[in-house]
């Protein structure tokens, strides 16, 4: 199959990318190459696949005509490239909007009009959910939970965009979603929980669980946002990647669908009071915080993703246990430290 991954030099990318590669798919990668991080992954699968083990197309999603040539002639278009981060969106929203709106209309555009009828697999997120104020969240001795949504939140929960990251994907979320019922594209949504493993560089600003980890292991300063109780799902990036395969291969299925995608409620830490000594227990010290802040614009108290409906219709769960990841992944810091540094 003929590949298209956009932010393919990104976190997920460059994994999607290799396992793409593995399989004996045609890969193209559209990278603007922006975000740290991203040249050493594109060198990371250049050293691993060589020159001519895919294709690399240096573009900016906001470029239609650079992403309508990238398009021509694939079969499964993934899009991946975004702006990440909500406190980033908050600064500065004109670009955010850009970037994740007007950028994704681009590539759903471009997919639309190559003519190949491709299949279109788009990373949403759970901000489009906002932040559930009308499910409010019990606080115990380390965590919050969610009594109204006991086995996670399910696809049928009503969108409440908050914050401009929110409203910027929120509203590529609905367009992908459309386009099918429309044009018949064969798009899917993915509405990813916290993603994490090898080759994320977390950033203080997005990717948490990989900068708790860097910093502990690099020595650069701790701060927490809220009381660190607020609950996550984390969803090792090789669960997300099986994720994109099967609903590909099953795409007479999933084509028009919207699916939550974290590690559901058995693989849930709170992001500091249950994750910093889960980290200091893997590290064999204390790894102890420099400082505290206030709770951040559209931070939710917990949000786990019900993934039934993902296991009903293309046989998908997550297999990679939430203490097995954050093993790995403290494990992958280590031994390339070097990147930190």
């Amino acid at each position: 199959m003929r590949i298209l991954i956009t932010g393919g030099a990104g976190f997920i990318g460059c994994n999607l990318a290799d396992a793409c590669i593995r399989a004996g798919h045609q890969v193209t990668l559209f990278d603007n190459l922006s975000r740290r991080g991203s040249q050493a992954n594109l060198a990371w699968l250049r050293e691993s696949f060589g020159e001519a083990g895919f294709v690399f197309v240096q573009g900016d999603i906001r470029d239609y005509a650079a992403i309508l040539a990238a398009a021509a002639g694939q079969e499964a278009v993934y899009h991946l490239a975004a702006q990440t981060a909500v406190t980033t969106s908050v600064i500065d929203p004109r670009t955010d909007f850009e970037i994740n709106a007007l950028g994704t209309f681009n590539v759903l555009e471009a997919a639309r009009r190559i003519g190949d009828d491709p299949v279109f697999i788009f990373s949403s997120t759970n901000k489009v959910y906002g932040g559930m104020e009308d499910a409010p969240a019990s606080e115990l001795a380390t965590r919050y939970v969610l009594p109204a949504y006991p086995a996670g939140v399910p696809e049928t929960r009503p969108l409440d965009f908050h914050s401009p990251y929110g409203c910027g994907k929120g509203a590529a979320d609905q367009y992908v979603h459309d386009y099918a019922r429309i044009y018949g594209l064969r798009s899917v949504v993915f509405r990813q929980s916290c993603i994490y493993g090898q080759r994320q560089m977390g950033v203080e600003d997005q990717g948490w669980v990989a900068w708790f980890i860097i910093a502990a292991v690099t020595g650069k300063p701790i701060t927490i946002y809220g009381n660190g109780k607020q609950v996550r799902d984390l969803l090792h990036v090789d669960d997300l990647v099986r994720a994109f395969q099967a609903a590909t291969t099953h795409i007479d299925i999933t084509r028009g669908q919207v699916y939550n995608l974290g590690g559901g409620p058995a693989n849930t830490l709170a992001i500091w009071a249950e994750f910093g000594p889960l980290l200091s227990e893997l590290l064999g010290r204390p790894v102890i915080p420099t400082g505290h802040q206030d709770w951040r614009p559209g931070d939710q108290p917990v949000f786990v993703a019900n993934v039934d409906k993902a296991a009903a219709e293309f046989g998908w769960r997550p297999q990679v246990s939430v203490r097995d990841g954050v093993a790995r992944l403290v494990d992958w810091v280590q031994a390339n430290r070097e990147l930190f540094e």
